[in-house]
């Protein structure tokens, strides 16, 4: 349990860090950064792969380039939901996900 609140508690930190160097992005405060967290963490564990189960055949066509668009449209899901989080573009918030993906995968390796 511990180690689950450590983990969201760094990324919140980097989701708070990520807009002073990516234009398109904005998050309020320290409170906002964890709820991007905590939500960026659901909806990558229940709701993408049952997108990505359902757009299969498109993913399939397209080499595997149409699950970027799945990617950011996760970061456009948790904009809509979470107050104080704003997100403009494509490339900033492909980019904001991929940074989210690898600090998770980083301090998962330590937190387990």
């Amino acid at each position: 349990m511990i180690g689950f609140i450590i983990r969201y508690i760094i990324i919140a930190g980097v989701v708070l860090i990520i807009p002073r160097y990516l234009k398109g992005i904005t998050v309020d405060g320290f409170t906002t950064a964890l709820v991007v967290a905590l939500a960026m963490g659901f909806l990558n564990s229940f709701v993408k792969p049952i997108l990505k189960i359902i757009s299969f055949p498109i993913t399939f066509m397209t080499l595997g380039l149409f699950s970027l668009v799945i990617t950011v449209a996760m970061v456009y899901i948790v904009e809509a939901y979470v107050t104080g989080f704003k997100v403009n573009g494509f490339i900033a918030p492909l980019i904001f996900s991929f940074v989210v993906g690898i600090t998770n995968s980083f301090v998962g390796l330590f937190t387990k």
